[in-house]
C-alpha cells in the first residue's frame, strides 16, 4: 500500500537549520539521501522531493464570483500558516507499520514535524 510521508517544517526548525555550520547542514542532508537510498534499496520508495522555500509558494484562490456560480461557499481570508510542507517521500510498503519505520527515520521527526497518511485506493465516484 502506498502511504505519502509529510516532512514540515516550521520557524523552530528554521532557527535551528539557520544555526547549523555547513558542515553540519550537509551531514543533515546526506542524512536525507541516505534514508531515500534506503528505502530505495528496500524496492518501496515511489519518489522523493524536497520543496523550494515557501517564500516561493503561491496560494490560489477562486474569486467569490467562480464560487456562487458553483453554489460554492466562500470564507477566509485566512491566515498565514507557521507550518510549511517542506518535503515528502512516497513509499509503497506492504503495511502501515513499515512505512512508520521509514518515517521515524527522518530527522524532524525529533521535531514532531513527520505526518504519515495512506494514499486514497477508493474509486474516484466513491465518497
Amino acid at each position: 500500500m502506498k502511504y505519502l510521508i509529510m516532512v514540515y517544517g516550521n520557524p523552530q526548525s528554521r532557527a535551528i537549520w539557520e544555526s547549523f555550520t555547513e558542515e553540519q547542514r550537509a551531514a543533515g542532508m546526506a542524512e536525507h539521501l541516505a534514508l531515500g537510498d534506503a528505502i530505495a534499496a528496500a524496492g518501496e520508495l515511489v519518489m522523493s522531493e524536497r520543496l523550494a522555500d515557501p517564500s516561493t509558494t503561491r496560494r490560489l484562490k477562486a474569486q467569490p464570483e467562480a464560487l456562487a456560480a458553483l453554489g460554492l461557499p466562500s470564507d477566509g481570508p485566512f491566515a498565514e500558516a507557521k507550518e510549511h510542507l517542506a518535503g515528502f517521500y512516497l513509499v509503497d510498503c506492504p503495511s502501515e507499520e513499515r512505512a512508520a519505520q521509514w518515517a521515524s527515520m527522518i530527522p524532524e521527526a525529533a521535531l514532531g514535524l513527520v505526518e504519515l497518511r495512506p494514499v486514497w485506493t477508493g474509486d474516484i465516484t466513491d465518497r
